[in-house]
């Protein structure tokens, strides 16, 4: 029987593989698939081994603490796959997990692709020549990535990004704040601590106490919490109620951050591809992320700013980035207040994040697919 094997980590990982699957799956109805992937990846058939939440694991000594129970996944998954010689092994994003594994394929034979770009342009950047011994083809989302790849001679298929296609060019403002029973007339701002348990352990009580100095200045200002899942949604409600912060105006879901993100006039979000949704939905936002201390410790010697997505495409600083001890919540309000209120800068802003819309678009299911598809056809 034909098989291929997929890794995904996380929920932007689920994304990605569900956008895969709705063009591969069609051409390949009796293929098994199976690996690690979500409930996006299972519409299409798709057989989990793992939970895809054992890899949802966030910053080095978070990583660390869940080592040995990761190592282990692996490690069973990579025998298994050896000895089942899928057509093709597909690495979705999750590159600490999944670029080891790729190398122990494709030493074997084991054709792979890696889909997204490990940040390679950001930080680490000697990880690309483990991705040369690691992959068959790469797929990127960003189209200045493929220069990065063909100058390092690995095979790259630039495919677009799926949100690029799933949101509207003209996001219906007033809609999405009816369905959230929010007031037409009075601002709305968008608060995204992230979708991690780790990261909403850093972001949230920074990310409210912003809110709580915006409400000072403009008492009108309503603030809608998107939450990733139950677990998410408890943990947040449970440290506003204990922090005496659940008699704010915080209107918190689960799920519906597209909707969100829709009614808001700006957002403060955690850095990852949220900043990328936000800038496609054209909001003024303030990008912020807080880590373990000891993580940070490491990280800021590694990592090279901008970090967040609409500012590495844009090629300079167009929304601000505060990280770690300067993202204060006195920081973050007044940075806020300027997306709310600065008339010019949001002009400016929406004008970019048009244009950066319209450099994203491809069909990203049917070119990521054919990629797929093409790598297949190299066994023979």
């Amino acid at each position: 029987m034909r098989s291929i094997a997929m890794v995904a980590g996380e929920t932007s990982g689920d994304l990605l593989g569900e956008t895969l699957l709705s063009a591969l799956r069609p051409q390949l109805p009796n293929t098994l698939m199976h690996g690690i992937g979500g409930p996006r990846m299972a519409k299409y058939d798709f057989v989990s081994n793992w939970p895809m939440e054992k890899l949802a694991v966030n910053g080095l000594f978070e990583v660390l603490a869940h080592y040995r129970e990761i190592k282990g996944i692996r490690n069973h998954l990579r025998d298994h796959l050896l000895a089942e010689r899928p057509d093709v092994f597909v690495g979705i994003d999750a590159p600490e997990f999944n670029l080891d594994l790729e190398v122990a394929l494709k030493k074997k034979g084991i054709k792979t692709v890696h889909f997204v770009s490990p940040s390679v342009w950001a930080w680490r950047s000697g990880r690309i020549r483990k991705i040369a011994e690691a992959v068959s083809r790469i797929l990127v989302l960003f189209p200045f990535e493929e220069a990065i790849y063909q100058k390092a001679g690995i095979p790259v298929t630039c495919v677009g990004h799926p949100l690029a296609e799933a949101i509207p060019m003209r996001p219906d403002m007033n809609a999405a704040r009816d369905s959230l029973g929010l007031d037409k007339e009075k601002p709305v701002v968008a608060i995204m601590p992230g979708s991690r348990m780790s990261e909403l352990k850093y972001n949230s009580l920074p990310f409210i106490d912003a809110a709580k100095l915006l409400l000072k200045r403009d008492p009108d200002i309503q603030f809608i919490i998107p939450m990733a899942g139950d677990e998410q949604l408890a943990y947040f409600t449970r440290l506003a109620t204990e922090a005496h912060l659940d008699k704010l105006p915080l209107k918190l879901v689960k799920g519906q951050s597209h909707t969100a993100i829709t009614a808001a006039d700006a957002v403060l979000v955690a850095s990852g591809t949220a900043t990328l949704e936000v800038a496609l939905f054209k909001k003024p936002m303030v990008i912020a992320y807080r880590l373990m201390r000891a993580t940070w410790e490491i990280a800021r010697h590694i990592v090279k700013p901008p970090v967040g997505l609409p500012n590495i495409l844009a090629g300079e600083m167009i929304v601000p980035e505060l990280l770690q001890n300067a993202a204060t919540g006195k920081a973050l309000s007044e940075a806020l207040w300027f997306q709310l209120t600065d008339q010019a800068n949001r002009n400016r802003l929406h004008e970019r994040f048009v244009a950066m819309h319209y450099s994203l678009l491809r069909n990203t299911a049917q070119a990521s697919a054919q990629a797929v598809l093409d790598v297949m056809k190299e066994n023979g």
